[in-house]
């Protein structure tokens, strides 16, 4: 049985067979209906309708409340089993590939940056670039005016982000810095001998039933870690609540709490940064987190991916797309969700359960807008 696009609710089994593969139950999130868990399905369908008609285009949906998948839908040719590509919201498993290093006791966030790129440091390191340290590459405030260039095909180069000009004192400036990412991923196999790939897979992707991620390297043999990453949308969700869930899964601790509190907080303040043209891109910025309006936070991507996170009602929300409307894929939570979340059950609505089925069913992508 194939689930190409579908709202896939309480009568399916934990158990799934997509395009002949079988998902067991373990490794799946479990599944209930909007009602049950505090939530209208006439809410949840009145999003997807809006969402089908406002964005250009949406790829898929899933909503989880109380640790279970209440509603998902996609958008042919997307379908559940398929991976997609999570571009800049790879940021946030790199940032918590340096969380493990550091619980590991392999890295600090207070080590400078050159301590792990002797050979390829300049000859005559400026003195902000030796200030410069693990946490400052973390809540993108290392201290470049501009994101130092690279190539999307080859990757960013340790060398040339070394090279490129410090100009303000680390962690004073805020500046989106996707070669800083990079580094964060270099740093990583440096302390640790492993990718962030091959690092996170037994202590991450493995735990949470993610299976097969892929994520390129670089010529010089990094992860590209500010991007590049390919999981599935339910895999994203698992990520989500993994940190709603302050790092435990299924019993067991696989992030510190601390680390997920301190990754997940304002850091820096980035309401005057160039790049925060929008509401959302001027909360504050964590290790690789966004903050949100709504005391929520998020790690999001080019296109319009996006994994957010509602602490306050226990609820996260994976999205991917080919859209440049990530604000408003944001502002149709907050206005078609986030009021529809109540605190207790709600009575069971078979007629609005099956409107919602009905409208998660032949959806189609849109043509993305250039």
């Amino acid at each position: 049985m194939k689930l190409s696009l579908s709202l896939r609710l309480a009568a399916v089994s934990l158990a799934v067979a997509i395009t002949g593969q079988t998902w067991a139950a373990d490794l799946s999130l479990p599944r209930s209906t909007p009602e049950a868990e505090g939530i209208a399905s006439a809410a949840v369908r009145s999003f997807i309708e809006a969402a089908d008609q406002q964005i250009h285009t949406l790829h898929s949906f899933m909503l989880v409340r109380h640790g279970k998948v209440v509603a998902e839908a996609w958008w042919q040719p997307e379908s559940a089993d398929k991976k997609h590509i999570l571009w800049s919201l790879s940021k946030s498993f790199t940032s918590t590939a340096v969380g493990l290093a550091v619980a590991e006791g392999k890295l600090s966030l207070e080590d400078p940056v050159l301590k792990f790129f002797k050979d390829e440091a300049p000859a005559e390191p400026s003195e902000n670039l030796r200030a410069m340290r693990v946490r400052d590459l973390l809540t993108m405030s290392g201290g470049h005016e501009v994101e130092p260039k690279f190539s999307f095909t080859a990757g960013p180069s340790v060398k040339g982000f070394l090279a490129h000009p410090v100009l303000h004192k680390p962690g004073t400036w805020f500046r989106y810095n996707t070669p800083g990412s990079y580094m964060l991923s270099a740093i990583v196999t440096k302390a640790t001998g492993q990718t962030v790939l091959d690092y996170l897979t037994p202590r991450l992707f493995q735990p949470l039933g993610i299976e097969s991620p892929e994520w390129a390297s670089t010529p010089e043999g990094y992860s590209l870690g500010g991007y590049g990453l390919h999981i599935r949308t339910e895999d994203l969700a698992k990520f989500g609540q993994l940190y709603l869930q302050k790092g435990q899964w299924q019993g067991k601790a696989l992030l510190p709490e601390k680390w997920v509190t301190e990754a997940t907080v304002k850091h820096v303040d980035n309401s005057k940064a160039p790049s925060a043209k929008t509401l959302d891109w001027q909360q504050g910025y964590g290790f690789q987190f966004w903050r949100c309006q709504h005391n929520a936070f998020r790690g999001d991507g080019r296109d319009g991916q996006i994994c957010l996170v509602l602490p306050e009602h226990d609820a996260v929300i994976a999205m991917t797309a080919e859209t440049k409307q990530m604000q408003t894929e944001l502002d149709l939570v907050w206005e078609k969700l986030l009021p529809a979340f109540q605190s207790a059950a709600l009575p069971a609505d078979a007629a609005e359960l099956e409107k919602l089925k009905q409208a998660a069913t032949g959806l189609m992508a849109h043509p993305a807008k250039k």
